[in-house]
């Protein structure tokens, strides 16, 4: 893990003690009302070097994750959420992977 990251991602500015994770880290950075429609490279330009902490072992710089990000814009933020779920499954950033009704599960 670098010691270079803007913020600690363990902290109250990161994620908050390793409370949260991933996805809620993201979506933290945006407000819903005001920053939609999102423009993709805009936001990884002001967050990109921002910790994500993607399990309880792994922290990345968002800008990891956005690699795997197709889209040039959002306009609201389920979309949001969906495109970065679909990009964290492609980067391997999380270990779980629900496939067809009975899904694999891996062990806390």
């Amino acid at each position: 893990m670098s010691n270079e990251w803007p913020v600690d991602p363990d902290g109250e500015e990161g994620s908050e003690g390793m409370r949260k994770y991933d996805m809620r880290i993201i979506a933290d950075k945006v407000d819903e009302a005001e920053d939609f429609p999102l423009e993709v490279a805009e936001f990884v330009d002001e967050y990109g070097d921002y910790p994500i902490r993607v399990n309880h072992e792994k922290v990345v710089a968002m800008h990891e994750i956005f690699e795997y990000v197709d889209d040039d814009e959002f306009d609201e933020m389920v979309e949001m959420h969906k495109a970065v779920g679909a990009a964290m499954r492609e980067g391997g950033f999380w270990k779980y992977h629900p496939q067809g009704e009975d899904p694999e599960k891996v062990p806390a």
